[in-house]
């Protein structure tokens, strides 16, 4: 039996691969789940290498039964579960007037329903365990905006979510928290920023430096450094913060 199990959503790009092979140094091994197999094959030869073993499992989590999959899988391979990290649900940027209902269950269905099905399912280990569970949400959450009408109202659900689990991780011995990044500069960023260039016809480097003014960041946020975040809170130093919105996003969220 393996000795520490993490499961990391959303582990083959961004934050979620920073963060699966982050704690490979801090766990046994390291259960990585996302819709991109050949990056997730990636990821796991990363975490190998570092030591741990990886189990990648190639999956959508929107699905209704994918998070059956993914801790039958873990718990027949390993045993165990001592953390759990939501990451998995990109949600689009699309105007509050323009939404159609089928985006909205879209984007629901991975990022809030994926990652609560996911933690119904793990919780009896991770009570078994002491273990921890982490949602990830976003700035927006508490400055939603009509043009991007969906990422603040599910941020916001999430951060709810995970309050709520944590509720009963009290009594339970789970601890669940939520982190919130700011601008970080992963491939959907890039993305972002080179759609943004080509409509407005200015240059990438324009298109980034509006990015940042509008956020009112020094500047984009790295993976890696989100990454930390996460292993912090998921490690023994943190056992007594639970509830908590824990937020890295350069200084973007002015509210108190």
């Amino acid at each position: 039996m393996t000795k520490s199990v993490a499961i990391v959503t959303g582990a083959s790009s961004g934050i979620g691969r920073a963060t699966a092979i982050r704690l490979a140094g801090d766990f046994s091994a390291i259960v990585v789940a996302a819709r991109g197999g050949e990056k997730l094959g990636e990821v796991a030869e990363a975490i190998t290498a570092m030591g741990a073993q990886a189990l990648p499992i190639e999956i959508d989590l929107s699905e209704p039964t994918a998070a059956d999959v993914v801790i039958s899988k873990a718990l027949n391979t390993y045993g165990r579960i001592d953390a759990l990290v939501n990451i998995a649900g990109a949600v689009p940027g699309i105007d509050l007037f323009d939404l159609t209902d089928e985006q909205w269950d879209v984007a629901m269905a991975l990022k809030f329903h994926g990652a609560r099905r996911l933690t119904l399912k793990a919780w009896a280990s991770l009570k078994s365990t002491g273990g921890a569970v982490v949602f990830t949400s976003g700035t927006a959450a508490v400055t939603p905006v009509a043009a991007t009408a969906a990422i603040g109202t599910i941020n916001a659900a999430i951060e709810a979510l995970a309050k709520a689990f944590s509720d009963r991780g009290i009594k339970d011995g789970v601890q669940v928290n939520s982190v919130s990044p700011g601008p970080v500069m992963t491939a959907r960023r890039q993305g972002l920023i080179a759609k943004a260039a080509g409509t407005k016809g200015i240059s990438v480097e324009q298109a980034k430096e509006k990015f940042l003014e509008q956020a009112g960041v020094a500047r984009f946020g790295e993976p890696e450094e989100l990454a930390e975040l996460m292993a912090f809170a998921v490690s023994p130093a943190a056992r007594w913060m639970t509830g908590t919105v824990l937020r890295m996003d350069g200084g973007e969220t002015k509210s108190v």
